[in-house]
């Protein structure tokens, strides 16, 4: 059984190591394979970027579970719980770095919300 502290840590895990593999600019490369992204110019003028999956069959599978938090986040939780239950000891301190990261990343994303 997990206690409050260690679910809370590994959700924290999870959701760090979701943003990091879905949205951040250092794991484009694990993403290009499988997306296009263009710019687009709306109605309005304004530039927007267009995420389109690249290919069939196995590389659209993965193209689509790369464009998903909801899709990557269950998978990103499955790894980070097997590995912690197989080797807590190691797997710990990666464990609190994404943790740690996470924390700061939602305290960045509410202080640049706040500040407009």
């Amino acid at each position: 059984m997990l206690s409050w502290f260690t679910f809370v840590l590994l959700g924290l895990a999870t959701f760090r190591l979701t943003r990091l593999i879905v949205m951040d600019d250092i794991t484009s490369f694990l993403r290009a394979p499988f997306h296009e992204v263009e710019e687009e110019e709306q109605e309005d003028g304004t530039i927007e970027e267009v995420l389109y999956i690249k290919g069939k069959g196995v590389q659209k599978f993965i193209g689509e579970l790369l464009s998903c938090h909801w899709c990557t986040g269950v998978w990103s939780a499955a790894f980070i719980y097997v590995f912690y239950s197989m080797f807590p000891y190691m797997f710990f301190p990666v464990i609190a770095i994404l943790a740690i990261a996470a924390v700061s990343s939602i305290i960045q994303s509410a202080l640049t919300h706040l500040n407009g």
